[in-house]
């Protein structure tokens, strides 16, 4: 009988849950008297509910990293320092390990590695006798293509998804928005340059882009047979297995004109460590086995999306996912970091809604590129 246990939430998609669940009966092999209980929360949860009350609840938390700042002003969350030896420093992929150090100290571990890259129906793009495009102008290219046949690009804008594309395009300039809220957000022209390339690829895709977040736009193409192709999405790599009906096929971020790949904004998860737990040494131990590299790459076994470098590597892992993680990886390596400062997440909420707004024509330039501006310059929290 188990006579330490923890308590975990994470989010509700196989991407997430199923490798956690999977990879139990392992851990409880080695360590019969630690029991784990995950839970699982919306997408929405994932990106909103603050770490602060779910530290109160439970001793494992799935996070995403802008709460970095709010966890360092609560202190909700343990340092983790301790577990992270030379070796492991070296093992993720792209930034993914620097997304969690924050204020001197690392508050979660990589388990899980995406940005925003390009998907495509491989089906539907073979009927057009064309590959993936690489930059924005060879995009607007596909998207005549696609017109002509009665078909359609994508993109999901909704909310926060449209921050984050706007943050992408301004880092993929060159030109990246700031991510302390004493300076400037970013500058007139590259939000303007920024905008303009969303709005001229939403000349392409359907009304609905503007209400799809990212697990949506990748249903809605695996489900519809007129969506051929999206330039930036947080990767789901599981889209691309077998038993999808109709697989996905990822590719390199298309930049803006001569660009590149660079500057994606970088997403993926971590798991963090309540600082109210009472079985910190039985919770270190499961995170010390987390980061193991069987232990991810039997997260891809199980649908994940590992975090480890050997994982994006190992070839039965490329296999399983259409090649995707081969494909993307100048794209993760290449990702920029966004804000993490204390009260940043209202910044994103508000301001991924008043990004949607503008694509939807509610909204002015002007008036967005003030309001935008004046809500990261105030949103900043003080200490407790």
């Amino acid at each position: 009988m188990a006579e330490r246990r923890l308590r975990g939430m994470t989010w509700g998609h196989r991407r997430a849950i199923d490798p956690l669940i999977a990879t139990l009966p392992e851990f409880r092999r080695r360590h019969p008297d630690i029991e784990i209980a995950w839970d699982s929360r919306p997408l929405h949860g994932f990106e909103f509910t603050p770490i602060e009350a779910l530290a109160q609840r439970y001793d494992l938390i799935i996070l995403d990293h802008p709460f970095c700042g709010d966890i360092v002003r609560t202190q909700a969350l343990l340092a983790l320092d301790e577990l992270v030896t030379p070796a492991l420093e070296r093992a993720f992929i792209g930034p993914s390990l620097a997304t969690y150090r924050y204020d001197g100290r690392i508050w979660a571990l990589p388990v899980d590695a995406a940005c925003q890259v390009a998907v495509a129906r491989p089906d539907l793009l073979a009927t057009l006798d064309r590959q993936a495009p690489a930059d924005w102008p060879a995009l607007l290219q596909l998207g005549e293509a696609v017109r002509r046949k009665g078909q359609k690009l994508a993109i999901g804008l909704r909310g926060v998804h449209s921050l984050m594309t706007f943050f992408t395009l301004c880092a993929n300039l060159g030109r990246p928005c700031a991510t302390e809220p004493e300076q400037a957000l970013v500058d007139r022209d590259t939000a303007r340059q920024a905008l303009d390339a969303i709005q001229a690829l939403l000349a392409y895709c359907p009304p609905e882009a503007l209400d799809w977040n990212s697990i949506d736009l990748h249903d809605a193409m695996v489900a519809r047979e007129d969506l051929v192709f999206c330039p930036a999405v947080y990767c789901y790599a599981t889209y691309a297995e077998a038993d999808i009906v109709h697989p996905l096929r990822f590719s390199n971020l298309p930049g803006l004109i001569g660009a590149g790949s660079r500057g994606s904004t970088i997403g993926g998860a971590g798991v963090g460590v309540s600082a109210r737990t009472a079985e910190r040494e039985a919770a270190f131990t499961y995170l010390r086995y987390l980061m193991e590299s069987e232990t991810q790459k039997a997260f891809a076994a199980h649908h994940g999306q590992p975090a480890r470098i050997d994982s994006w590597e190992d070839e039965t892992i490329a296999a399983r996912f259409g090649g995707c993680y081969r494909d993307t990886r100048a794209t993760m390596e290449g990702c920029w970091i966004r804000p993490r400062y204390a009260g940043y997440l209202a910044f994103q909420a508000e301001g991924g809604a008043l990004v949607e707004r503008h694509l939807r024509g509610e909204i002015g330039f002007e008036a967005l590129y003030e309001r935008l501006t004046d809500l990261h310059r105030r949103s900043a929290k003080p200490p407790v």
